[in-house]
């Protein structure tokens, strides 16, 4: 697909990977105006499949770069996901292509004490 960042990424014998969250790299697209990959290794993430919160910062600096708001975006993971980007100024938004991989439900336990302190009184 996009040539430009095979990394032939090896944990162990990167200090710099290990010392940080997490590491986005990114380059022009072949196909697209941007790619990218996200790897996090010490949250248990060899590397990320498709990640939004690194795009919160890629969709930016490529708007910046290339001097458009709507960018089209593929990451690399072997999984590979697409993106279609926009940047307006102070947020950005991110749609694409999903699969849905869990269901549940949320319960939220509010005592007395705290009622009424929580954003948009959940009680």
């Amino acid at each position: 697909l996009e040539g430009k960042l095979r990394l032939p990424i090896q944990y162990e014998k990167e200090p710099k990977i290990k010392s940080h969250f997490g590491v986005v790299v990114s380059a022009p697209g072949e196909n697209s105006d941007f790619v990218s990959r996200f790897f996090a290794p010490n949250a248990g993430i060899d590397e990320d499949p498709v990640t939004g919160s690194a795009h919160c910062t890629l969709i930016p600096y490529w708007a910046n770069r290339l001097k458009k708001n709507k960018l089209h975006a593929y990451q690399l993971s072997s999984r590979k996901g697409e993106l279609f980007c926009e940047f307006m100024g102070d947020r950005v938004r991110i749609s694409g292509y999903s699969k849905l991989f869990a269901k549940g439900e949320i319960y939220i336990y509010i005592n007395e004490c705290n009622k009424g302190k929580m954003a948009g009184n959940l009680a």
